[in-house]
């Protein structure tokens, strides 16, 4: 069977599935709860010096549902944790003593005075965590009052501050990075030349998730007035993986471990993100929405496929799709598909109809009987009717053989039916004609 055992940064953990700092990893009891299920590790929800932090007593998450109820999305406006620090030290002392085998790393976030990271260090050290990850992503409460986000915009600050931990502490610094910026690859260069064993992304999204058009006021809604929180679930995944390979990618970041957050609720977002550069990936909402034991077919689920492909450990995964990120520029324009509808599969909902004509190519046909054509001079592939088929497989992207479009006239050449290779669902497999 696959081994998932995993090192990042100098911490062990048996597998890559750490819950994030957050909510779920407030007190001993919920941490106890998801490692006797089996995570990997915690990230103990951001601990802080201010003894007045106070949350709100009413909704603390607004959500976006999808068409068929589920949540797809969901803001949160709670601030670091309100439990006295006292507390939560003695509690994580007590985890790591009785699971040793576990990472348990610790989220702070502290005003950017070299004191204060010296004095919550020094406290955290004492405890026996394997690290600590520095909150610079917390887009809501905390960022108004100088900390959070408002450092993770800055680069200058991250380098900083960084710096200072590294020569404070035994422990890894893992720098955790918001995605509340334009290039997230200039503050994980400013984490890297502060001395940041590794970086862990991504935080939550600024966002006001809905307004309550009865009273007017954005949700959720406390007293009569909304504000803006922190946006995350797996509406926030494809910005996720796509802020991970930027950094994977970067030949200044490229050696840089990656912690990968946001969206991850499967076996499979996990194993994206690991294709992509993260070493551990970290949850959250999916924990949230289900429990701490999604661990199991999470754990399950990534053991059988790497069984299935041949991968007995995770460095033989970790990183593979990289290479295969590119720029658009250096896309093959030379590449050429075109949409193929199975009549046999084909429910006749005219869906894929509907949706060329109106918006993309009028490049499908509808007969009297409702049989739907591909017009193949007129179909550029989009890709659009795959992706609204309600049929698995029912509508493929076939790929054109080298020398089937008159580069004249823009005209399809009638191809050799026998050499075409049929790529489901997937237009961009890089595979050519046989």
């Amino acid at each position: 069977m696959a081994d998932l055992a995993t090192e990042f940064a100098g911490i062990r953990s048996p597998n890559p599935f750490w819950v994030a700092s957050a909510p779920p990893t407030d007190k001993e009891y919920n941490v106890r709860r998801a490692l006797d299920l089996g995570w990997g590790g915690v990230v103990w929800k951001t601990l802080g010096l201010d003894p007045h932090i106070v949350n709100v007593n009413g909704p603390r998450y607004g959500v976006v549902r999808g068409a068929e109820g589920q949540l797809i999305g969901m803001n949160n406006i709670e601030l670091i944790t309100d439990r006295p620090l006292d507390v939560n030290l003695r509690e994580i002392k007590t985890i790591k003593q009785d699971y040793p085998d576990r990472a348990i790393v610790v989220s702070l976030m502290v005003p950017c005075e070299e004191d204060a990271w010296k004095f919550i260090l020094g406290k955290v050290e004492e405890t026996g965590a394997d690290g600590v990850e520095l909150n610079f992503g917390c887009p809501h409460g905390m960022s108004e009052r100088g900390m959070g986000s408002a450092v993770g915009q800055v680069p200058d600050y991250i380098e900083m501050v960084t710096r200072w931990c590294k020569a404070m502490t035994r422990m890894p610094v893992i720098v955790k990075l918001t995605p509340n910026v334009t290039d997230v690859r200039y503050p994980a260069r400013a984490a890297l030349k502060g001395g940041a064993d590794a970086v862990s992304l991504i935080n939550t999204l600024n966002s006001i998730t809905s307004v309550d058009l009865d009273d007017f006021c954005p949700e959720p809604a406390i007293d009569g007035k909304g504000t803006h929180g922190g946006y995350c679930g797996p509406a926030v995944r494809p910005i996720a993986l796509h802020m991970v390979a930027e950094i994977a990618r970067d030949p200044e970041t490229r050696d840089l471990p990656i912690s990968g957050i946001g969206g991850i609720g499967t076996w499979r977002d996990a194993a994206e993100f690991i294709a992509l550069g993260a070493g551990t990936v970290q949850v959250c909402t999916a924990a949230m929405t289900f429990g701490f034991r999604i661990i199991l077919e999470m754990i399950s689920g990534l053991e059988h496929w790497m069984d299935s492909q041949g991968h007995e450990t995770m460095s033989s995964i970790q990183g593979r799709a990289v290479p295969n990120v590119t720029d658009w520029q250096y896309l093959n324009l030379n590449f050429v598909t075109k949409a193929q509808i199975d009549q046999r599969l084909c429910i006749k909902c005219g869906r894929c109809f509907a949706v060329c004509e109106d918006t993309s190519h009028q490049a499908i046909t509808i007969g009297a009987d409702r049989t739907f054509e591909v017009i193949d001079e007129e179909c550029v592939a989009c890709n659009l009717c795959i992706n609204v088929c309600p049929v698995d497989d029912c509508i493929t992207m076939k790929t054109l053989p080298a020398g089937s479009i008159d580069t004249r006239t823009g005209q399809v050449v009638e191809p050799d039916y026998a050499n075409w290779t049929v790529h489901p669902n997937n237009p961009a497999a890089g595979a050519s004609a046989d």
